[in-house]
């Protein structure tokens, strides 16, 4: 990878799980990156199940089956509506075909599991 250190995709409750990310995942995110030309902030990579569960507890709508489980998926912060356009416009150039959006970050993953009605070629929205 260029653009990123297998740290920025621990979970917070393990040290080193960043190393557990899909290799696939990563280059095509990587690719993603130069294509964008601004840094991407991951704020969500890999999850343990315990971290998943704790945000499940807090009210965050993560699926039980979160692509952030298997390494396939990471959120990207965003700030304003050019940088959501330039990485959104990134990740489809370089392939991803599910992502979603929210006034924060955007979720993108490889994962090919239905996730509660979520397949290839889609976008969502976090309200």
């Amino acid at each position: 990878m260029i653009h990123f250190e297998s740290y920025e995709f621990d979970s917070p409750d393990q040290i080193g799980s960043g190393e557990k990310m899909d290799a696939f995942f990563l280059q095509m995110l990587d690719d993603a990156r130069g294509i964008a030309g601004v840094p991407f902030k991951i704020t969500s990579g890999y999850r343990t199940k315990e971290h998943l569960q704790s945000l499940i507890d807090k009210g965050y709508k993560a699926s039980k089956n979160s692509s952030h489980l298997v390494g396939k998926a990471a959120d990207i912060a965003v700030s304003s509506g050019p940088e959501r356009y330039i990485i959104l416009n990134a990740l489809i150039k370089a392939g991803f075909s599910r992502l979603g959006i929210s006034s924060t970050f955007i979720h993108a993953d490889t994962d090919s599991v239905d996730q509660g009605g979520v397949k290839n070629n889609s976008v969502w929205v976090y309200a």
